[in-house]
């Protein structure tokens, strides 16, 4: 690129495959004499400032062409567009504006990634858990490593112009390595292009989504994209998961391949799990054999990127876990000797449900109960919502449906959704419905006996309930430690 500060909006043009059209009035500078320079790429008119490209997408809900007289008014000084707008300043127009804003983004930033080794982890699960150990793990050996997802932006994979300036910052801090949970709709809407990844990892793959995606296969095949030639160097897949298998055998064994049973001598207690990683001790403060599986991606990886097996052991043992994944709170049942178990996991889709029940069950004391109270969000996948019904009946042995974050939809539906795939088979009654969500985890944990474990499942570190109108604060952790202290 040319000296100066920003990019020089014709050779973006070129980059991307169109050409700019001049809208300026007549008599103002033409292109030729005062070339505009793009020093910032962004798609929300709201963050428009001095040197800004604005890009207008168009969404399955809005159409940012709509908003680029706003955008212009802001200070835009080009647009990305698909049709042509004439608004008074320069535009390149292009078929694909999604897709165009990646390579933008990427250029106006001084792709980042260059400098930087990238994993990205995708999958239906774990994701933020296996991000989070990778990060915690390299910065214990010595690297500078940040993470990227659920835990740090609005979005699971932030749009492509946020990725890319987060990205240049943590080059300019002299970070040295960096994670990145990598969604689906990430990889279908051109947020990860222009990444070059150092290490892929596959975690697993359930039902969720498909509210975006038509079918389940196409769910799939939008996270096989990171593993496509060129898109990651290396890559790590738990092969316990029949569709990391499928990866792994199309990968022509290139891959990593990661199964349950390379963590042998292993034992678990409600205070987390000890097992041998390649002949070394890992002691995980982390419960559950699905965060056994978490530590092993995240072990494979890190030793992609360098790391000896004794520093990712040592790494591993000194996690302390992550807000509102499988996090347990200990407390004395009411009027009687003894210790009950609260579990708080995000986990909000029917694999997620299942895995962290099994991984409660084996917390619960013999003769002791599981018990389990979630809901289900509004405005996102309804299929899942009897599927979730059905797992929670199928392996808790008392079921509590409350609210998780309704939004515009009514509560009350949502949870007769959710008791369509409850059958009652082997009971003498079904689950109990408690819309209010603090007063059905008030009853699950004044319920509990000694060796019991409530999980409460849906919203881990969330930090607000959201309903039509309005939102509200509200932290599982926090209910649940106010209870206790009661």
């Amino acid at each position: 690129m040319t000296e100066g500060p920003g990019v020089a909006l014709v050779e973006l043009a070129e980059l991307l495959g169109g050409e700019v059209r001049s809208f300026r009035a007549e008599g103002s500078a033409t292109v030729e004499s005062r070339p505009t320079r793009i020093t910032r790429v962004t798609q929300d008119s709201r963050q428009v400032e001095a040197g800004t490209l604005f890009c207008c997408i168009a969404g399955a809900e809005q159409d940012g062409h709509m908003f680029a007289a706003d955008a212009v008014a802001a200070g835009a000084v080009a647009l990305l567009t698909e049709r042509p707008l004439g608004l008074g300043v320069d535009e390149i127009c292009v078929t694909n504006s999604r897709a165009a804003m990646a390579v933008a983004a990427a250029t106006v930033s001084g792709r980042p990634s260059d400098r930087l080794a990238v994993v990205g982890v995708t999958g239906t699960n774990g994701k933020t858990t296996v991000v989070s150990m990778i990060e915690s793990v390299l910065n214990h050996a010595g690297r500078s490593a940040r993470s990227i997802g659920t835990l740090t932006s609005e979005r699971t994979t932030p749009e492509s112009p946020e990725l890319q300036r987060l990205l240049a910052g943590m080059v300019e801090e002299g970070v040295t390595d960096v994670a990145i949970e990598v969604s689906s709709h990430a990889l279908v809407l051109h947020r990860v292009d222009e990444i070059q990844f150092e290490v892929g990892v596959f975690t697993n793959l359930g039902l969720d989504h498909m509210d975006f995606h038509s079918t389940p296969e196409e769910y799939f095949a939008a996270k096989a994209k990171l593993f496509e030639p060129g898109k990651c160097r290396q890559a790590v897949v738990y092969v316990g998961d029949m569709h990391g298998k499928l990866l792994y055998e199309a990968s022509g064994r290139s891959f990593i391949a990661v199964s349950f049973d390379q963590a042998t001598e292993l034992v678990l207690d409600v205070t987390g799990s000890s097992f041998l990683w390649r002949g070394t001790q890992v002691q995980l403060h982390l419960a559950g054999r699905h965060n056994v599986v978490n530590a092993l991606l995240a072990a494979e990886t890190c030793l992609l990127l360098g790391l000896g097996v004794q520093e990712i052991a040592n790494g591993l043992s000194a996690f302390q876990g992550v807000n509102g994944r499988f996090e347990i709170t200990r407390f004395e049942v009411a009027s009687l000797a003894g210790v009950a178990t609260a579990v708080v996991d995000y986990a909000h889709t029917p694999d997620a449900l299942e895995q962290a029940l099994l991984a409660a069950r084996d917390l619960v004391s013999v003769g002791a109960q599981l018990r389990v109270v979630f809901g289900c969000g509004g405005d996102r996948d309804r299929q899942k919502r009897p599927l979730m019904g059905q797992v929670a009946e199928r392996l808790a042995d008392t079921v509590i449906l409350t609210s998780d974050n309704p939004r515009s939809e009514d509560p009350a539906k949502i949870l007769q959704e959710i008791l369509q795939g409850t059958t009652q088979s082997g009971r003498s009654s079904g689950p109990s419905v408690i819309e209010d969500r603090r007063v059905a985890i008030r009853t699950a944990l004044h319920e509990a006996q000694p060796g019991d474990v409530v999980l409460v499942a849906g919203k881990g570190h969330e930090t607000v309930q959201i309903f039509a109108d309005r939102t509200e604060a509200f932290d599982d952790r926090d209910v649940i430690r106010d209870e206790v202290a009661k």
